[in-house]
């Protein structure tokens, strides 16, 4: 059989690599220590090489959909060839978003009602009317459901909805980033590659289908991800005086439109008073 052969950057050039057995070999022209280093450390650069091609090839995306302060936020999810170990078990997204953007419990909970979505917000309390300067990150784990796009790709959507930040100096936006989601499976047995999956501490219990103890995992080599980023529109700073003093005048010019109707048009009856 033909054996490919190529030298690696930065070691000798009797390094190569046997690509019908996946195996290292380093041929030393001496036998000394300088060789033994280059065995060495050939070995375990080609060894990370080998486990990342075979754990990186994960892909993560999100997309907002829609336009204004009312979104979908849609992950997908391509486990590629890491998806073969984790057939049967249970795929989810966790992501945390930002101050800026926010997911409604009321609008959520009737969409599960319906088995539209299934979502784990923590916390579960949210203060919907709050502005962006006083609200808190939140913490969402999406369950995902398989997509016909491929075999091993995944999918789930959110409704999340931009909060009011306060007036900007010199623009009339804001940018609020969401970072991209973590890639969790869970798993009612071991058979995942400690290579490419590791445990993992979820908020949320991991419920599989088998009667056994069931497990959280995370990736350990993390796929490349993008982030998404939301423009909100907002106030101008420099415009404060004028808002103000057009807010004031509006304010007091309805009040008496009000006052003279009500002293036109309004009934007023004599109160009497008797011991």
């Amino acid at each position: 059989n033909t054996v490919s052969l190529f030298t690696v950057r930065g070691f000798a050039d009797g390094v190569f690599v046997d690509y019908t057995t996946f195996l290292v070999n380093v041929v030393c022209l001496c036998d000394n220590y300088e060789c033994y280093c280059v065995n060495t450390i050939t070995r375990l650069f080609c060894a990370t090489l080998d486990v990342q091609a075979t754990c990186q090839d994960a892909t993560v995306t999100q997309e907002l959909l829609k336009e204004g302060f009312h979104r979908d936020l849609l992950v997908r999810v391509e486990l590629g060839a890491a998806g073969e170990e984790a057939e049967g078990c249970a795929v989810a997204a966790r992501t945390r978003l930002p101050p800026g953007i926010y997911v409604d419990p009321y609008e959520l909970a009737s969409l599960q009602q319906h088995n539209l979505t299934k979502v784990v917000l923590i916390p579960d309390v949210i203060d919907v009317e709050a502005p962006e300067y006083l609200a808190t990150e939140l913490l969402v784990l999406l369950h995902m459901e398989p997509d016909s796009r491929c075999s091993h790709c995944f999918r789930a959507a959110v409704p999340v909805h931009g909060r009011y930040h306060r007036p900007a100096a010199g623009s009339e936006e804001v940018l609020v980033v969401l970072k991209s989601p973590e890639v969790l499976v869970c798993c009612c047995d071991n058979r995942l590659s400690a290579e490419c999956w590791e445990p993992a501490e979820v908020e949320a219990p991991c419920l599989g289908k088998a009667t056994g103890p069931c497990q959280w995992y995370s990736k350990t080599h993390k796929p490349a991800y993008e982030e998404s980023i939301l423009h909100v529109p907002v106030g101008v700073r420099q415009h404060s005086s004028l808002v103000c003093v057009t807010t004031l005048l509006a304010t007091v010019l309805c009040s008496s439109l009000i006052l003279a109707a009500v002293c036109k048009y309004g009934h007023f009856c004599p109160v009497t008073c008797s011991e």
